[in-house]
């Protein structure tokens, strides 16, 4: 299942996050524990260069895109490659949103698509939607045609 994904500023504050099956109690932890990975081991990576962690056997791959890192948390099925699949889809989708990787005035700009892009991406927990063409057709609010 994947936990969380969380989208956080280069000053650690959150700007979007989707948690599942994580107790309300326990999510202030999983943000300040991802907001410190993020200062403590981000700091010079280039774009979309992957890093993962283990904490507690859960997995989480995260990333910088631009002025924006994004994490991702998942246990059971979604261990670091399945999660590396799921961050690629999503700075695919943010990249395809913004034109580019976005700075944080972007990002906050197009947060509306970008977060109904989560929403096609993952659903429940459950990596849902994978295609590039489909979550824009989705993210439209129009219904796929079958081709």
């Amino acid at each position: 299942m994947l936990l969380a994904v969380l989208f956080a500023n280069s000053e650690g504050n959150i700007l979007v996050e989707r948690f599942n099956g994580v107790p309300a109690e326990e999510r202030l932890h999983w943000r300040s524990f991802l907001v410190k990975l993020g200062a403590d081991n981000l700091k010079g990576v280039k774009n979309e260069e992957l890093l993962v962690a283990c904490h507690k056997s859960v997995y989480i791959v995260y990333t910088v895109l631009g002025d924006v890192s994004i994490f991702v948390v998942g246990k059971d099925a979604y261990d670091e490659l399945a999660l590396a699949e799921v961050i690629f889809v999503i700075t695919s989708a943010v990249k395809d949103v913004c034109g580019k990787p976005p700075t944080e005035r972007l990002f906050l700009d197009k947060y509306g698509k970008i977060c109904l892009c989560l929403d096609e991406i993952v659903w429940k927990g459950l990596l849902e939607n994978t295609e590039k063409d489909r979550i824009k057709r989705l993210i439209r609010l129009k219904p796929p045609t079958e081709v």
